[in-house]
């Protein structure tokens, strides 16, 4: 395994997160929150084995120049396998109680939310984000929404002080992105509610390190791992960025508002 770059709370490991995760168990994680790749974007075994820029980039769109990114050809059966297999690995990591959170696309939901229980989460549900800026269907509806199911490690242990927490988030994605699927750090901040203060958090599949950051940026702790040198590098940039810049936000102020909204 290779030595991991530290950057202030974060911990990043590049290489396979299959490789990695075992020398991780018994880290006592609070939480899991990826994006992994959904090896999805078309109907059939052809499609999916496409360059991620074919299969997830509107044409004409400047994140056509973007690099590829590997482990997103898998035909649905192979998937559910290898992501039964990496989830599990991450449970061991975390502690009892530990959310885990996997985002998906509607493709991928129901071989999604089976690999989830096949690695040993107990399934809460499935949140659901729309991006408003869509691009709308002729005679059908518009495909506007990816996912993240949800679950906890055993018996849910909830932060009595985290407030109240929506279930559906409405933001659109990044225009300026180093990454073909990279998500908003805003939507990330919010998914962090669920996870302390002053936790850790697991990203087995960080990309371009939109979860460092917005671990970073709340005060939370971070441990990610990125196979393609290119991304690995680019997380490595901007998580840095996030840490010379500090909190985004006052953590104090934070959780008097968390506790103030729990107790209306």
């Amino acid at each position: 395994m290779n030595t991991p770059v530290t950057i202030g709370p974060a911990t990043l490991y590049r290489g396979d997160a299959l490789a990695i995760l075992p020398h991780l168990e018994g880290s006592g994680f609070d939480s899991v929150l990826t994006d992994t790749p959904y090896s999805s974007g078309g109907q059939f075994r052809s499609d999916r084995v496409q360059d991620t820029r074919k299969k997830y980039v509107v044409t004409g769109s400047s994140s056509i120049n973007l690099p590829d990114f590997s482990g997103d050809n898998r035909d649905q059966r192979a998937f559910a396998y290898w992501a039964a297999l990496w989830s599990g690995a991450a449970l061991h990591a975390c502690r009892p109680g530990a959310v885990g959170m996997f985002f998906t696309d509607w493709r991928q939901l129901p071989a999604s939310t089976d690999y989830m229980q096949a690695g040993g989460w107990v399934w809460r549900g499935i949140v659901p984000w729309c991006k408003p800026d869509a691009r709308p269907q002729l005679g059908r509806f518009t495909a506007q929404c990816e996912y993240v199911i949800w679950g906890t490690a055993g018996a849910v242990c909830a932060d009595d002080t985290a407030g109240r927490i929506p279930g559906f988030y409405e933001c659109i994605a990044p225009r300026n992105r180093v990454h073909v699927t990279q998500k908003p750090v805003e939507l990330l901040r919010e998914l962090l509610r669920v996870v302390p203060v002053g936790g850790c958090v697991l990203d087995p599949f960080m990309g371009s390190g939109t979860t460092g950051v917005a671990c970073i940026q709340t005060g939370r702790h971070f441990v990610g791992i990125e196979l393609d040198p290119v991304h690995f590098d680019n997380a490595c940039e901007r998580i840095h960025d996030a840490y010379r810049q500090g909190l985004l936000f006052d953590h104090a102020s934070e959780a008097q508002e968390q506790t103030r909204l729990t107790l209306e």
